[in-house]
Order: structure tokens, then sequence, then C-alpha cells
């Protein structure tokens, strides 16, 4: 059996981590996905030549095209090579890679519960969290998935629990700010929103 594990990261780093770590831990990359915020243009194409010169391997291949991130990318090359830019509803632009951005973008068309929402539910994930989760992205945070065998849950959800938000604490801070769930109809932050939101929990990005 399959489940799905997620966690949510102020710092982009900490999530680029977690995921090389389940990658060598033996989940396929095909299995694991991220999703973070680009609001703020911090990740761009101009900046996929710079790390290609510092041999960094989470390099961009263009405009993501929905189910098309992330494919092509080859077994050793792992699952940052395939990061994209493309926008999701609620989200406004992310850069993202792997199967829940691909299911995100889908199941905008349809999804009563919103593209990213949708996504997470469909996974296994409870529509509390999948809130919490796509507003943490939306406030500039970064989502980590993985599809991972039910017997090896606990041991791989504890290397991506390092370094993550605590999803109750944040749910309740935003909560007594007036937030009560996503909404994928609302306006996606803007670079100002997101850099004052990340300064706030610590956040940042390269």
């Amino acid at each position: 059996m399959t489940v799905t594990i997620s966690r949510l990261y102020d710092n982009y780093n900490d999530a680029e981590r977690a995921v090389r770590r389940l990658e060598g831990a033996g989940v396929p990359y095909s299995d694991i996905s991220i999703v973070a915020n680009n609001s703020d243009s911090w990740f761009s194409t101009d900046k996929k030549v710079d790390r290609d010169r510092d041999g960094v391997d989470d390099r961009a291949e263009g405009a993501g095209k929905g189910a098309g991130i992330g494919a092509g990318v080859g077994g050793t090359a792992g699952l940052l090579a395939g990061l994209g830019l493309l926008a999701i509803p609620g989200l406004g632009p992310v850069v993202a890679a792997g199967w829940l951005a691909a299911t995100a973008v889908g199941a905008a068309a349809g999804a009563a519960t919103g593209g990213i929402v949708g996504a997470l539910t469909e996974a296994g994930i409870s529509r509390e969290d999948a809130d919490t989760y796509a507003e943490g992205v939306r406030r500039g945070g970064t989502l980590v998935s993985a599809r991972v065998p039910d017997a090896d849950r606990s041991r791989l959800d504890s290397i991506l629990k390092e370094s993550s938000v605590n999803l109750r604490d944040r749910s309740a801070n935003w909560q007594k700010a007036g937030w009560k769930s996503f909404d994928p109809a609302s306006q996606p932050y803007g670079a100002e929103e997101v850099r004052k939101e990340r300064q706030l929990y610590g956040g940042s990005v390269r």
C-alpha cells in the first residue's frame, strides 16, 4: 500500500535538502514532488545559467507544461533537474517538479476544491492539511510531497520532518489573523507580501 507524506518549509533550501535526502533513502524521483512560491521571481531561467556554471543539479528545463513537468529527466539526474515554472490557481507563479504539480494543473480545470487542494486530497491528504499546505505555498513557502510504501512511512516522514513547519502552529497563527481556509480564487501574494511573510517566519530562498 502506498501513502502520501507531505511537509511545508519556509526555506526553499531546506525543502531542497529534504528532496535529496528522500532520493538518497531510495525514494524514486518520480514519486517525489516539490512546489515552491516564485512570486518574487527568485527562480528564473537566467539563474538556471548560473546554477549550471556552478555545477548544481537543480536547473530549470524551461516553463512547465502541466503533466510535462519533470518528464524526460533521467533517473540519475533526480527530481530537481526537472524544475519548471508555471502558475497554479490561488498560488500564482511557482517553481515545481513532479507528480503533484502535474496533478494540480489538471485538477484546476474541474476540481471544485481547486488545483493544489484537489491534488492533495486526491492523494490522501486531509482537507484541513491540504488547505494549510496550499496557503503555506501561497504565502511564500515550499511544499514537498512523496508517495511511499506504508511500511516505510514513519522512517521517510522523519526525513521530511527535519526543518519543516509545524503545520498546526502555523495554521493557528493564521487563524488568529482571520484566515479560515485556502481559497483558490483569492489573489496570489505579491513579491512584497511574500517578503514580509518570509521575514515573519524566518523563511528565505537561495
